[in-house]
């Protein structure tokens, strides 16, 4: 799944990292189970242009509303060591002035001759074409904002469909255009370093990342989009140019626009617009392959001292990969909403029996390397019981009566309602869609709930005994000095041994 499903996971929101700008926290409320509808798709309509943008309309008339959202498959999955957390820096220079708003700052100021900077960016006029435009801006009325996650970068605009056109090109001139000035970027990187401190000053964060630190043990930096305070302190203005030339490019962005519009509309204006958007000649993805991210080659153990009263337990293993294993992500899936349920087995056994205050089970969809987790919060006294409690369920979680026929539907029609209420508010349905679009492609995603209505009973216990059943994994037990030694917790225990 794209986020967490469990309530109590949003404290530690990490789990599924996205760095934004601006914090937000969305809530979810559990819907009711309504009656599967087969064959249910999402209405939306697509066109690539010829240089290889993706154009993806989601048309809601509810409101005279409309986000403009660009994609880019970039985040830290592109990421080795010397440039991790740069992809999440260069979100942060995105909504800073561009050479089109430089380009109307020198002709308002008529600086040609006078100004080194002006005259450079007079050669780009016929390029950059007309910035008129700008003097919309201040009137839109506009929200913006960016975020970065492991395999996808995203900047919107939301506004009223009047303004449709003006944040299409507003969007345009940041990507195709970025101006990258050096005191700005000196700037942000104190920006991104202060979130780099904030985290670290969060006790959760080490959970998640000591975690991914362990299972992508070749290459952590890749599972990491926030980055370290040395490779975002080395940040220059000719890596940000590094990563625009490799994936800042048409055929590796997706424009995402849903709310009060025709599509046929925004595939005028967007072609209008960014179809002189030149393409990478190859595509990225080939000159830059993903990492392939070894499998682990033993269990183990690991224990996190931080100064916490309960006790946070995390057991992680590789799950499937879209493109390698689709069947399995769809199993993934339905069997979390399954587990997590407040009437199933796992909770009953281990929350209602007063072992764990919270358990749950997550798949992160991902292209390359999706996890899959267990946590558990429980108390010292009970640590010990509570996690042997939980891998006794694991054992038999390819059992035929793990669940029942009515829990595997409940499941499924509980994650195409989710699906439906998510859509009710346009502009963050936006963002949906460019996480699929970037991790799975358009395909996967008009398939999904087709595919996840026809998961079968063998297609989760295929999964299971594919990923989890005596498959290497990580334990990770986060407590205090004095909860470790009142838990009595051992390494062996983490690894369920």
């Amino acid at each position: 799944m794209k986020r967490s499903l469990l309530g109590f996971l949003l404290l530690i929101s990490l789990f599924n990292l996205s760095f934004a700008q601006t914090d937000k926290t969305t809530q979810t409320p559990a819907a009711a189970a309504p009656t599967a509808k087969q064959g249910y798709e999402v209405p939306i309509v697509t066109k690539t242009l010829a240089n290889g943008l993706e154009v993806i309309v989601l048309p809601d008339s509810g409101v005279p509303l409309v986000s403009v959202e660009l994609d880019v498959r970039n985040g830290s999955f592109t990421e080795p060591p010397e440039l991790n957390g740069l992809s999440h820096l260069f979100e942060h220079m995105f909504f800073k002035p561009n050479n089109a708003i430089v380009l109307a700052q020198c002709d308002n100021m008529r600086m040609s001759g006078v100004s080194q900077r002006c005259d450079d960016v007079f050669k780009l006029r016929s390029q950059i074409g007309d910035v008129s435009y700008l003097s919309n801006l201040g009137n839109m009325g506009i929200t913006y904002n960016g975020s970065t996650r492991e395999e996808v970068v995203n900047y919107y605009y939301t506004t009223t469909t009047p303004y449709l056109a003006t944040a299409i090109k507003a969007i345009s001139d940041s990507v195709r255009f970025p101006a990258f000035d050096a005191d700005e970027l000196e700037n942000e990187k104190k920006v991104v370093i202060g979130e780099i401190d904030r985290n670290e000053s969060n006790p959760f964060y080490y959970l998640n990342k000591e975690l991914m630190d362990k299972l992508f043990y070749k290459y952590p930096t890749r599972k990491n989009a926030l980055g370290t305070r040395e490779s975002v302190s080395s940040a220059t203005v000719e890596k940000m140019r590094l990563i625009q030339s490799r994936y800042y490019v048409p055929n590796n962005s997706a424009l995402v626009v849903t709310g009060d519009v025709k599509p046929d509309e925004v595939f005028r204006v967007a072609e209008q617009v960014m179809g002189s958007w030149q393409r990478r000649p190859v595509d990225p993805f080939k000159d830059f392959p993903l990492v392939e991210h070894p499998p682990l080659g033993k269990s183990e153990g690991v224990f996190s001292t931080q100064p916490i009263e309960n006790v946070f337990i995390e057991i992680g293993s590789h799950g499937p990969s879209i493109g390698k294993d689709d069947n399995a992500t769809y199993a993934a899936d339905v069997f979390s909403y399954i587990v997590g349920q407040p009437d199933s087995r796992l909770q009953r056994n281990l929350v209602d029996s007063g072992l764990a205050s919270a358990v749950g089970v997550n798949y992160y969809t991902q292209r390359n390397v999706g996890p899959i987790t267990v946590l558990i919060v429980t108390s010292p006294e009970k640590a010990k019981a509570a996690l042997k409690a939980v891998y006794d369920e694991i054992a038999l979680w390819a059992s035929p009566n793990y669940f029942s026929d009515e829990e595997l539907e409940a499941s499924k029609s509980t994650l195409q309602s989710r699906d439906l209420f998510e859509r009710e508010e346009a502009s963050e349905y936006a963002h949906t869609l460019g996480f699929w679009w970037s991790s799975t492609g358009v395909d996967y995603f008009r398939g999904y709930q087709k595919n996840l209505n026809a998961t079968t009973r063998a297609d989760i216990n295929r999964y299971v005994t594919t990923y989890v059943l005596g498959k290497p994994h990580i334990g990770l037990a986060m407590l205090s000095d004095q909860a470790k030694t009142a838990s009595k917790l051992t390494e062996q225990d983490l690894i369920g041994k």
